[in-house]
């Protein structure tokens, strides 16, 4: 049976700004676009939080819940439900199945969690994930690195995102940023 998945999700901290961005696109199985406007990027706690998700849509939605949950029962640490999540993920044998990670982000902390256990702070600031994740990876480091400080974070998000839809073919135009 086909899901519905694909998708780009790319997050930055730079300078002093904070930003993340998705694109709109939902695929059902390989070869069908089925929406144009999704919203993959979303605020939690009170805003203070940002969060964005890859894989199929019905297991993300749920990671949401769950993590935003989290969120509350740890006072917004981001770290400690991002941590508290994959260990309940990794461990349970209906969520183990869960085909989704997600980035989650505040104005300390940006993250990566999977359902391998995995919480990963990345080095340089830069997250990408989903089927265009790696062409929005390095559209970003690049948008980065040559900028100077010319950019914002917003703009090296969204422009990321712009080059990873000229490429690959489960990421669409139609960009969402959300920055903190």
């Amino acid at each position: 049976m086909s899901e519905f998945h694909a998708t780009t999700i790319f997050a930055i901290h730079h300078k002093d700004g904070y930003a993340m961005a998705g694109d709109g696109q939902v695929t059902f199985g390989n070869a069908v676009v089925m929406k144009h406007t999704a919203r993959k990027v979303r605020r939690l706690f009170n805003g203070k939080v940002i969060a964005g998700f890859a894989g199929s849509v019905a297991d993300a939605f749920t990671l949401f819940e769950m993590f935003e949950g989290r969120l509350e029962e740890y006072n917004g640490n981001l770290q400690r439900a991002a941590v508290e999540l994959a260990k309940e993920w990794r461990s349970d044998k209906v969520l183990r199945r869960l085909e989704a990670m997600l980035i989650v982000m505040n104005k300390e902390d940006l993250l990566l969690i999977s359902g391998t256990g995995e919480v990963i702070e990345p080095d340089d600031g830069i997250l990408a994930i989903g089927s265009g994740g790696n062409y929005a990876l390095s559209a970003g480091r690049a948008l980065k690195r040559y900028s100077g400080e010319s950019l914002s974070a917003k703009e090296i998000a969204e422009g990321a995102l712009r080059i990873a839809g000229e490429i690959c073919v489960y990421t669409n135009g139609n960009v969402i940023v959300e920055e903190l």
